[in-house]
């Protein structure tokens, strides 16, 4: 397909449908080259089965954004670049960050009303709080659907049957947040793992609570033969997202798996007892006050009820008063590698970009990341001229090239940036060998700020 720009109304405004990460930062770089947006959020005349405010960029999972390390992480990397690029997310995730040792974490209520009171205030941002049923308007001649995981049923099902596709959906699963003062810290102790300082850290930015082996096999027991949520018949078929199990389904896959995942008892040292922990679970500052925390890898499905007697079990934890249990919604995304273009365009309709999780990447910041993209070629094609795709050496042309073209159609599955997607360094060691280890992480971070630089120009 050519790149040639598609829009012909040069005054008029781009349309984004959907106020969540994508949704907003995609409006935000509209805003920001001068082209003005009009912002469709559902909520609250729609509600989701996750949501529970009306603000933009509400986080419904976790209110972890994973590691800030733009040296030796993936992830890390993609949040320097962000911001190099004047990203609304990053900047308001700066502004409300939570000690979560090398992470970056934030407080969910104040981030979130953060990006809605900056779009709100901006003069280009003309915001619609309705449903968009079905495929937008014909009049409307540039859109961006950034509707994420949730999208509603109608605009859902209208785009597969511009596609042809089949519903392509798995299931996501929440963890509980606990109330910090419900907390019995003569059991439990602050520490993150291995002393890491982060940002806005202290190198003590968790909750840990420790288990002996007794403890821990019959806590695996209980996960396991609590009851569960049970799945509609029209679900059942429907994967869940590998980094996102719900613990007990984890915990089914064998004794010793949640051991090697996040009950790893690594780099902690118990100050109550001078055993090593044979398993620990860790709580994470969840709002600015640090009056709650949440269970790390304790994405559930197990029955409310169910879910208070189990958590119960953790030392520490008896007498735990719960702010939100655990819950299970569905997640909804497309064959990106089929139906996109380059430039996150529908090749079936090019008036139509998508962006954020339902074009298949996973994770607040891709989410955001992908808005971010879909917001800067909007704006380029609107304005009359082409931007060119980020280099594929870059964090978010890597994560691009994957979605866009990158991945295998056929398995085409939903995916978390990292080094994997990235063309390997070409920089050798002095002997003439292939990077290992740090020195080839650090290789794939420089050389990807050095060219975002050409890129942003």
């Amino acid at each position: 397909m050519s790149d040639t720009p598609t829009s012909t109304n040069v005054n008029g405004p781009v349309h984004v449908i959907g106020g969540g990460m994508a949704g907003s930062e995609a409006a935000w770089q509209l805003v920001q080259a001068g082209v003005p947006v009009v912002l469709h959020e559902m909520r609250p005349v729609r509600g989701t089965e996750a949501h529970q405010t009306e603000h933009f960029a509400e986080l419904v999972c976790s209110n972890s954004f994973r590691s800030d390390d733009h040296e030796y992480n993936a992830v890390g990397l993609l949040h320097e670049e962000m911001r190099r690029c004047g990203s609304l997310i990053l900047a308001c995730a700066d502004e409300h960050k939570v000690p979560a040792g090398g992470a970056l974490a934030v407080d969910r209520d104040a981030f979130a009303q953060a990006v809605t009171a900056k779009l709100t205030a901006h003069p280009l941002v003309t915001l619609v709080r309705d449903e968009v049923a079905g495929l937008p308007p014909e009049e409307w001649d540039s859109v961006i659907v950034a509707t994420g995981p949730l999208t509603s049923p109608a605009l859902a099902q209208a785009v597969l049957d511009l596609t042809g596709e089949a519903q392509l959906s798995f299931f996501d699963a929440i963890a509980p947040i606990v109330h910090f003062d419900s907390i019995d810290l003569s059991k439990a102790w602050f520490q993150s793992r291995y002393d890491k300082v982060g940002p806005g850290g202290t190198g003590k930015d968790y909750i840990n609570c420790a288990m002996d082996k007794a403890q821990y096999e019959a806590f695996i027991q209980a996960l396991i033969e609590a009851p569960k949520t049970e799945f509609k018949e029209w679900e059942k078929d429907t994967p869940y997202f590998e980094g996102c199990l719900p613990i007990e389904v984890m915990a089914e896959r064998g004794l010793d798996t949640l051991r090697y995942g996040p009950m790893k008892p690594v780099g902690l040292t118990n100050p109550h007892d001078e055993r090593r922990p044979y398993a620990v679970v860790q709580l994470r500052q969840d709002n600015a006050l640090g009056t709650l925390y949440n269970l790390v890898g304790f994405q559930t499905k197990m029955k409310y009820a169910d879910q208070t007697r189990v958590f119960r079990m953790i030392p520490g934890l008896e007498n735990a008063e719960f702010a939100r249990l655990g819950g299970l919604h569905r997640n909804t995304f497309l064959n990106s590698p089929r139906l996109l273009d380059p430039t996150l365009r529908l090749k079936a309709a090019p008036r139509l970009r998508f962006a954020g999780q339902i074009t298949g990447c996973e994770g607040y910041v891709e989410s955001a990341s992908v808005g971010l993209m879909a917001g800067r070629f909007a704006a380029a094609e609107r304005l009359g001229t082409t931007l060119p795709t980020p280099p594929v050496t870059t964090a978010l042309g890597a994560l691009l090239g994957h979605i866009t073209g990158g991945a295998e159609a056929e398995t085409f599955q939903p995916m978390n940036v990292n080094f994997g997607l990235f063309p390997p360094p070409e920089e050798r060691d002095a002997r003439g060998r292939e990077l290992r280890g740090k020195e080839r992480k650090l290789a794939y971070t420089r050389r990807a700020l050095n060219d975002l630089a050409g890129w942003l120009g």
